[in-house]
């Protein structure tokens, strides 16, 4: 019996440092020029919104969210600091100020998309945040929806990659036993 616990747990350790090979390999790529109805930008990294804003600017995409933007931000400060002209924010840009992590940013995307009856997005953020963060708007989006995703690259530490890989892990884990 001890021998059989034994050769689980070091089953179960095997798969998981595969699992966390596999998902440092697979970090996603910037995506190319393809068109969607919205670019959604979720904060909290560097290179993000200027991505965001460089997408809109090009006409990528006609729209864009910024979900987790904080509720002292106005548009005319976000409009200096990333030198946008502020006629494309009024027009063009909403700013989503009710997430606080990647599962309230699943949500809130969720709202803005069903609200503004949009059926495809160009998902931003970073290499390491993009697949929990991919796989929290798959969850509330459904497969019928078009996510493109576009990562902006990172050089991340061995310790950035394991902390994001456990997140990951919890999270698909916490769905399922219903958390």
């Amino acid at each position: 019996m001890i021998r059989f616990l034994f050769r689980l747990v070091a089953l179960a350790l095997l798969l998981y440092a595969l699992g966390y090979a596999v998902f440092a390999v697979l970090l996603p790529r910037p995506a190319g020029d393809e068109r969607t109805e919205a670019v959604v930008v979720l904060t909290g990294g560097s290179g993000r919104l200027e991505r965001g804003f460089d997408l809109v600017q090009r006409g990528v995409a006609p729209h864009m969210l910024i979900s987790g933007v904080d509720r002292t931000v106005r548009p005319v400060e976000l409009a200096a600091a990333y030198d946008v002209d502020p006629q494309l924010i009024e027009c063009c840009v909403s700013l989503g100020r009710e997430s606080f992590d990647t599962r309230s940013n699943a949500d809130e995307v969720a709202r803005w998309v069903e609200r503004r009856n949009v059926r495809s997005i160009r998902l931003v953020t970073n290499d390491l945040h993009m697949p929990r963060a991919y796989y929290e708007l798959r969850k509330r989006m459904g497969n019928d929806f078009d996510i493109l995703v576009d990562a902006v690259p990172t050089e991340p530490s061995f310790g950035a990659i394991y902390l994001e890989y456990n997140k990951y892990l919890l999270g698909r884990a916490a769905d399922l036993i219903g958390i």
